[in-house]
């Protein structure tokens, strides 16, 4: 614990900034997350291509029930 505390203490802009100097490490993080969801494929199929493929059933599953009832 002593290890991560002294690098945390050593992160640039903790007088001026607090706690809220880890932000741009964060949205940097998330901004790769999201780059690695779009373009990274797993046997042919992205995050992306599932989202889409589900939604559209959701839609098709919900039109087939309101044309049943």
């Amino acid at each position: 614990m002593q290890i991560i505390r002294k690098y945390l203490d050593k992160w640039p802009g903790k007088r001026i900034f607090g706690p809220y100097r880890f932000l741009p490490l964060f949205f940097i993080f998330g901004a790769a997350l999201e780059f690695t969801m779009i373009k990274w494929e797993f046997r042919g199929v992205n995050f992306y291509k599932t989202f889409k493929r589900r939604q559209a059933e959701a839609v098709v599953a919900d039109e087939i029930k309101r044309n049943l009832i």
